[in-house]
């Protein structure tokens, strides 16, 4: 993505409260805010426009983050019809403040971030069905370039869902590959803006440590793992289906040992330094 400068406003002086984002030389908008401000949200201007949507909380059921993504000629009347939903909690909509998107526009923008919140895998995506809609050439071109704005500011105003768990490394940090081995089975993986990523194909130890019953962290968050398929049994030992980001290095080196584990001194990069060495020399 291109470097960007964020315009927010505060309407409340509160960031977790009703907020506006813009970007220059951008003609969208976006509005975003919690649930119990609904009401405020609703009532501002931009919500009489075209837009693409978003409603964001906790699937009732799994207990996963769940989203929705929708499209609306009037976002204020579609929005007010999903408040029989009640699994999301915070909600966010894009407008073009010289209002020309179409009907076609917001289909083809709807299209593309419900795929893309489902090949994210970090939410359960409550759409029924995806949706999308042709376009022209020059229309396609410039509804990426909204698309891409999107995905700048959504992160900025609290909703992460469709951000890539395997997105290409970009810092330093991020760009060294590090390794975790234990009973002679080996996980690699690199650091992410959101904690640690370990990659797939990565090995784990099929049996948790007697300790971890103490803390049984670890076991709920492999059992999670299995359930969801992340994580499943292969040749004596629990190998990683796919890409899975964790909140930090020893989370992810925990369910790897299956049990307590210290992220900075399990994890090393091919010259046997340990991350807490590689961040000291970094620093």
């Amino acid at each position: 993505m291109a470097s960007a400068t964020i315009k927010i406003f505060l309407v409340h002086g509160d960031p977790k409260r009703l907020r506006t984002a813009e970007l220059s030389n951008w003609t969208g908008k976006a509005v975003a805010g919690p649930r119990s401000e609904f009401e405020e949200i609703l009532a501002r201007e931009e919500s009489v426009n075209a837009g693409v949507y978003f409603l964001a909380g906790n699937d009732p059921e799994s207990g996963k983050p769940a989203i929705y993504v929708g499209e609306a000629e009037v976002v204020r009347d579609r929005v007010k019809a999903h408040l029989e939903k009640d699994f999301w909690n915070q909600m966010a909509y894009f407008i073009s403040k010289d209002e020309n998107l179409t009907k076609a526009h917001i289909r083809y923008l709807e299209g593309k971030l419900i795929d893309q919140a489902r090949q994210a895998g970090r939410a359960v995506v409550t759409n029924g069905q995806g949706s999308g809609a042709k376009l022209p050439e020059s229309d396609r071109e410039d509804m990426e370039i909204f698309l891409e704005k999107i995905n700048q500011l959504l992160p900025v105003l609290g909703i992460e869902l469709l951000m890539p768990t395997s997105a290409k490394p970009l810092g330093s940090a991020e760009r060294n590959v590090l390794h975790c081995e234990i009973k002679g089975l080996r996980a690699q993986g690199h650091m992410s803006p959101n904690g640690f990523v370990v990659l797939k194909d990565s090995q784990a130890v099929l049996a948790e440590r007697a300790s971890a019953q103490k803390y049984p962290w670890p076991i709920n968050m492999r059992l999670k793992l299995k359930e969801d398929g992340a994580l499943i049994e292969k040749d004596g030992n629990l190998v990683f289906s796919r890409d899975v980001e964790f909140s930090s290095p020893s989370a992810a080196a925990a369910v790897i040992h299956g049990g307590h584990a210290n992220g900075l001194t399990a994890w090393k990069d091919n010259n046997g330094k340990t991350l807490k060495e590689l961040e000291t020399i970094d620093s």
